[in-house]
C-alpha cells in the first residue's frame, strides 16, 4: 500500500537532460515541480574528482555510472519467433543511472537533424514515388517541421554551450561549415574545438576529393561560457576521459554541470532520488494522469499525486512504464495495430580502420566530441535512386582519446596474446586512427519493444523485451557507405586499411552506441503514434512523455540534441499553451 503525499504542480520523472530541462522551465513559470530520480544525485566536485575520475577500469570496463543490471535490464531477441533472453551486462548500449542520466557519460556531439528529417515519409515519397519505400520499413513524418524545431535547438545549444561552425544562417551560407544543415538563426554559442592531426588530416584528404568537411558540433566546450541560466563552464582540455566518463572540467555539458546547479537552488523544486517510478496512475477512464507510485531506498511505497505528469526517463524506461501503466495500446507486429512500443529503432555503426608507417597521431589527446565530419552521405544527401536503400550515416574522425586498457590496435591476424601481440601493439599505438561512419537505422514492423512474459525485476515487474535486428535496407545502405568511407581512407595512402561495415544479425553483446530510440513516438496521427508534436499523450491530455522514445525513426546522427530540442518544445508548449486550457489536448 502507497502511503499518498501532498499534491504538487507538476512531476518530473527521470532527472537526466530532458527532466531537467522541463523542470526548471516549468518551475520559472510558477509550478511546484518534484523531481523523481531512481538512481544517486551526483556533483562533479564529488563524483568526478579529477584526482579520481579519470579511472579506466572504474568506469569503462566496471561501467560504474550505468544503470545496474541487478536494478533492471532488458530481454532481447532478434524476431518475434525467438525465446528473447536478459542481458546480464549492458553490451550494445549503456543507460545511466542517477541524476544527468546518460548524459553523464555520453560523448558530447551535439547534431541538429537535417529538415527533412522531420517529414522522412513525406519527403522520400515526394522525391521518389509514392511506392518506393519497401513494407519492411515503418517510417513516418514526425508531426512537426524544422521552423518549429529550430528556436529549441537554439534553445538548447546556449544552455549546453555547444561549441561549432554555422553552415547555414537565415542570413545566408557560411564557410567552414556544415552545408547540409538547416537554417539557424544564430552561430554556436561557442566556436569550434581545435583538432588533433588525425581529423585534420581526415578532413584535407576530404577536401581535396570535393566534400565539404565541418567540425563537429560539440558540447565540449572550447572557451569559458557562462549560459543563460547562470551556470559557467571551462574549455575542454583534451583529456582523453569523455565518454563512459564524467568530466572533471565542467567542459562537457550534461544537466548536473548546466541545468540542475540552478534549479536545485529555486524553492518551487524537490529532488527525490534513490526512487524508483512504478506506475503512472490515472482516473478510472484512463483519461486523465493522476499521479506517479514509487518506491524508495527503504522499500517504501509512496504515491505523489500531480496536475501534471512528465515522464522523461531513458527510451526503455519510458516506454515499460507506458506498458505497465496500460497507458495507450501495446502494439501487434502481427496485426501493426497499437502504438505503445512501436518503431523502435537503433544506429549502423561502421568504421574503417587505418594502419600507417610514417604517423603519429598522439591518441591518448582527445575527446569525446573533438573531430571533423561530412555529411555527403548522410540521410538523403545523396541520390538513393536505383541503390536498394534509404538512409546514410554522418562520416568523421573524432579520437574520444586511447586509454590503455581498451586502445590496443593491431592488424587482423595479429595474436590476441603473447609477445608479437604485445609487439604490434607498440608498432600501432601511435600510428593508428579510424573513420566512423554512424549511420541511420530506419524503423521496421518487426523492430518493437513489448513487455517480457518470463522474466521480471526485483521489484516483481516485467522487464522490457527488445525484439530488434537490422533490415536488409539497412544493411545495404552499411556496405554501401562503408565503401565511400574506404575510398577516403585509401586516398589518405596507409599501410593497410580493414572496412568494418555493419552487418546481421544484432548481436546485443558488443557495444555499438546507446542511441536507442522510439517505442512511444510522435506524429499527427493518434493511429501511428503515442504523442502529438508537443509530447503530449493522445487521450491523456495532462501527461507528457518526452525523450528520444519520441523519435519515429533514427537518422544518421547523435540524438542528444533532438532530445534537449524537445524537451524544450514539450515545456514551452505546457506553459504558453496547455496551462491556458488544462485538461485539453493542445491544438
Amino acid at each position: 500500500m502507497a502511503t499518498k503525499l501532498p499534491p504538487t504542480d507538476a512531476v518530473v520523472v527521470g532527472l537526466g537532460w530532458a527532466g531537467a530541462i522541463i523542470a526548471n522551465q516549468l518551475v520559472d513559470a510558477g509550478l511546484k515541480v518534484v523531481g523523481v530520480e531512481r538512481g544517486p544525485w551526483r556533483d562533479t566536485a564529488k563524483d568526478f574528482n579529477i584526482a579520481s575520475v579519470t579511472d579506466e577500469l572504474r568506469y569503462a570496463q566496471r561501467q560504474e555510472l550505468m544503470l545496474r543490471t541487478a536494478q533492471n535490464t532488458i530481454t532481447m531477441r532478434n524476431t518475434p519467433s525467438q525465446t528473447a533472453l536478459p542481458m546480464r551486462q549492458w553490451g550494445s548500449f549503456h543507460p545511466g543511472n542517477g541524476t544527468g542520466g546518460a548524459g553523464n557519460h555520453w560523448a558530447g556531439i551535439t547534431f541538429r537533424f537535417q529538415p527533412e528529417e522531420f517529414r522522412l515519409r513525406s519527403h522520400l515519397e515526394e522525391r521518389y514515388g509514392a511506392d518506393s519505400i519497401p513494407d519492411e520499413l515503418s517510417l513516418q513524418d514526425w508531426g512537426t517541421d524544422w521552423d518549429e524545431m529550430e528556436p529549441f535547438y537554439d534553445a538548447f545549444e546556449k544552455v549546453a554551450g555547444t561549441s561549432g561552425r554555422a553552415g547555414q544562417l537565415t542570413s545566408g551560407q557560411q564557410d567552414g561549415g556544415n552545408p547540409f544543415e538547416g537554417a539557424r538563426s544564430s552561430d554556436y554559442p561557442t566556436p569550434p574545438l581545435r583538432q588533433t592531426y588525425a581529423p585534420t588530416l581526415f578532413a584535407d584528404t576530404a577536401r581535396e576529393m570535393g566534400y565539404t568537411p565541418f567540425p563537429v558540433p560539440s558540447s565540449l566546450v572550447s572557451e569559458t561560457y557562462t549560459n543563460p541560466l547562470g551556470v559557467t563552464m571551462g574549455p575542454c582540455t583534451f583529456c582523453g576521459f569523455c565518454t563512459n566518463y564524467g568530466c572533471a572540467n565542467y567542459s562537457k555539458a550534461s544537466a548536473i554541470t548546466t541545468v540542475l546547479p540552478a534549479l536545485i537552488r529555486k524553492e518551487n523544486f524537490e529532488a527525490r532520488t534513490h526512487c524508483e517510478v512504478l506506475e503512472v496512475t490515472t482516473d478510472s477512464g484512463g483519461r486523465r494522469a493522476t499521479g506517479i507510485v514509487y518506491v524508495d531506498s527503504a522499500g517504501r511505497r509512496w504515491e505523489q499525486p500531480a496536475e501534471i505528469v512528465i515522464v522523461a526517463a531513458f527510451t526503455f524506461e519510458n516506454v515499460r512504464l507506458m506498458l505497465t501503466s496500460n497507458i495507450g495500446e501495446a502494439y501487434d507486429p502481427a496485426t501493426r495495430r497499437g502504438t505503445t512500443g512501436r518503431n523502435y529503432a537503433y544506429q549502423t555503426a561502421n568504421n574503417v580502420q587505418l594502419f600507417f608507417d610514417d604517423k603519429n597521431f598522439n591518441p591518448f589527446i582527445g575527446g569525446g566530441a573533438v573531430g571533423m565530419g561530412i555529411d555527403d552521405f548522410n540521410n538523403d544527401n545523396f541520390d538513393h535512386a536505383g541503390l536498394g536503400f534509404f538512409g546514410g550515416g554522418s562520416t568523421r574522425v573524432t579520437p574520444i582519446g586511447a586509454a590503455p586498457i581498451n586502445a590496443r590496435p593491431t592488424p587482423p591476424g595479429t595474436p590476441r596474446w603473447g609477445s608479437n601481440w604485445k609487439r604490434a601493439t607498440v608498432d600501432n599505438y601511435a600510428s593508428t586512427m579510424s573513420i566512423g561512419c554512424e549511420a541511420s537505422n530506419y524503423s521496421s514492423p518487426n523492430n518493437y519493444l513489448s513487455l517480457d512474459p518470463t522474466y521480471r525485476d526485483r521489484l516483481g515487474r516485467p522487464l522490457l523485451r527488445i525484439t530488434f535486428d537490422f533490415t536488409e535496407n539497412d544493411l545495404r545502405m552499411a556496405q554501401y557507405v562503408t565503401e565511400k568511407t574506404a575510398e577516403i581512407a585509401r586516398r589518405m595512402n596507409p599501410r593497410q586499411i580493414v572496412a568494418n561495415p555493419r552487418t546481421g544479425p544484432w548481436d546485443g553483446r558488443p557495444y555499438q552506441s546507446s542511441h536507442v530510440v522510439g517505442g512511444f513516438v510522435m506524429g499527427a496521427d493518434p493511429g501511428t503514434s503515442s504523442v502529438n508534436k508537443y509530447l503530449q499523450v493522445w487521450g491523456v491530455p495532462n501527461l507528457f512523455v518526452v525523450g528520444a522514445s519520441a523519435f519515429p525513426q533514427n537518422p544518421g546522427y547523435n540524438p542528444t540534441g533532438t532530445v534537449g530540442a524537445l524537451a524544450f518544445k514539450a515545456a514551452d508548449a505546457i506553459v504558453n499553451r496547455y496551462l491556458r486550457n488544462p485538461g485539453e489536448m493542445i491544438a
